[in-house]
């Protein structure tokens, strides 16, 4: 009996069709794998620390961050070494040369700072009407969006469109009152759908706040966490935050729940819709 079943796997595996190699490793880059796993497993912990003279010279700002809680900024056995604060690979200075949108678009698509521009089809840089009264930021593209190079263009721009909708806006609306702008903190898709990572919203906060300095909306929206820690510059998560009104600069913004998140868990409806409402009753305020 077993060896009837052992020749029954080996006929099944003749049976499937023929995978390369190279097929193997573009299936392996389309699931995010970034990095090579060796045979043997490696207990990291058994490792000794780096030696203290190769160990990356903290800046300035997080020496003085880290004298401030009282961290030594000297390596140790057991902890990890110090690291250097994000470098935003001159994105500052290149934003803030662009004069328009349009010009912000090149600088942004023609930006090689960020790694994951390497695994993207496109640039996902807006939609909707750039002079409209509400601005929307979510936090990167998903594989639909990486496909047609718009934001929210998935299953969550559909059921972010349908909120809009709700209060009389839409993307599609050429009047600025009605109408409704749309981008990403991220430009581009990160492996796997996963989250923006914090290094990550830091190379790319300089090209964002430039294009809210060119769009100049009357109201901001962050929806989700990345959007929100990095126009509101918070460690808070968005469950706190959302509801609640804060200030970029000198323009209200409205902490939401992504719609991905009310994917997920239906339940965040109920406060997606008073946050709706409380943006409606903003705008009807000051028109």
């Amino acid at each position: 009996m077993a060896a009837q079943h052992r020749r029954d796997i080996v006929a099944a595996m003749d049976a499937e069709p023929y995978i390369s190699d190279l097929d193997a490793l573009r299936w392996q880059i389309e699931l995010g794998a970034d990095e090579a796993i060796g045979d043997m497993p490696v207990n990291r912990l058994d490792q000794s620390p780096p030696p203290q003279d190769m160990a990356p010279a903290l800046s300035p700002t997080l020496a003085a961050a880290a004298d401030t809680v009282g961290m030594s900024t000297q390596g140790h056995a057991g902890s990890q070494p110090p690291v250097s604060a994000p470098n935003d690979a001159g994105a500052a200075a290149i934003a803030a040369a662009a004069t328009d949108l349009e010009a912000l678009h090149a600088a942004m698509a023609a930006f090689d700072g960020c790694p994951l521009k390497r695994g993207a089809r496109n640039t996902v840089f807006a939609d909707g009407n750039h002079a409209a009264r509400v601005m929307i930021v979510g936090e990167a593209p998903g594989r639909e969006e990486d496909r047609q190079g718009k934001p929210f263009v998935g299953a969550s721009g559909q059921l972010l469109d349908l909120m809009l909708a709700a209060i009389g806006l839409s993307r599609d609306s050429d009047d600025p009152a009605t109408g409704a702008y749309i981008t990403n903190v991220l430009p581009w898709r990160p492996p796997q759908n996963r989250d923006p990572s914090t290094d990550e919203a830091l190379m790319m906060k300089a090209f964002l706040f430039r294009h809210i300095e060119l769009a100049e909306p009357e109201v901001l929206i962050t929806m989700g966490n990345a959007a929100t820690k990095t126009i509101l510059d918070t460690a808070t998560g968005i469950t706190r935050m959302r509801g609640n009104w804060g200030r970029f600069r000198d323009i209200p913004v409205l902490p939401m729940f992504h719609p991905a998140a009310l994917l997920r868990n239906p339940l965040h409806k109920r406060e997606a819709w008073a946050d709706l409402l409380s943006l409606k009753s903003r705008l009807d305020a000051t028109t």
